[in-house]
Formats: structure tokens, sequence, C-alpha cells
């Protein structure tokens, strides 16, 4: 499964271009202009699948600095303050990564 068979390509692009500057990536922006925060909670569950590369069951820091990437490849990473930023947003538990739930939850507030 790869995201364009959830999210439509250009919407992904438009929400990649949106944050290209440096410190400029702001989650629910991010979310509404790829259109993730419309779907359904099994699609969103599928997407977090996806942005999972080593299947923990969590996207830890490592991963969540690539984010942009697994969206469209060649893209920027985040910076140290986005990352930190996005996993303190969503981890709920304290644990210093986000689960499936915490995700959900995250991209339907």
């Amino acid at each position: 499964m790869s995201l364009t068979s959830i999210l439509s390509a250009e919407a992904i692009e438009n929400a990649v271009k949106d944050c290209q500057a440096p410190d400029s990536f702001c989650y629910k922006k991010f979310f509404q202009l790829c259109g993730l925060s419309s779907k359904t909670p099994k699609e969103i569950k599928d997407v977090f699948q996806i942005l999972d590369e080593d299947n923990s069951g969590y996207i830890e820091e490592s991963e969540l600095k690539y984010f942009l990437q697994r969206f469209v490849p060649g893209a920027r990473t985040l910076t140290e303050a986005e990352t930190k930023s996005f996993i303190s947003a969503a981890d709920d538990d304290s644990d210093g990564r986000i689960g499936a739930e915490e995700f959900q939850t995250m991209v339907l507030s």
C-alpha cells in the first residue's frame, strides 16, 4: 500500500510545498492540506503503518525526522525543534514515541 492509494498525489504535493522552509511545519495544517484529517480511522491507521518504517507499532523520533520524505521523496527533513514539537503534541503517555491511537487522535483533533 502507498500513501497515494489513500491521499491524492496533488494534495500531498501541496502539503509538502506549504512547509518547505525550515521550522514552518505545522502538523494540523499539513494533515488538512494533504487530506488526512478527513479520512476514516481505518485509513488513518493505514497511513500510520506506512509511516512506521520499522513496524514497531510506534513512530519514533528517528522516523519522524523523515516524515515529509515518506510523503515526497526528496522533501526536507524536519528540524530538531519541529520533531520534538510533533512528538510532544501527540505523545499522550510520555514514552517519547507516537503510537497508532495517539496518531489517530492527533490527526482527527
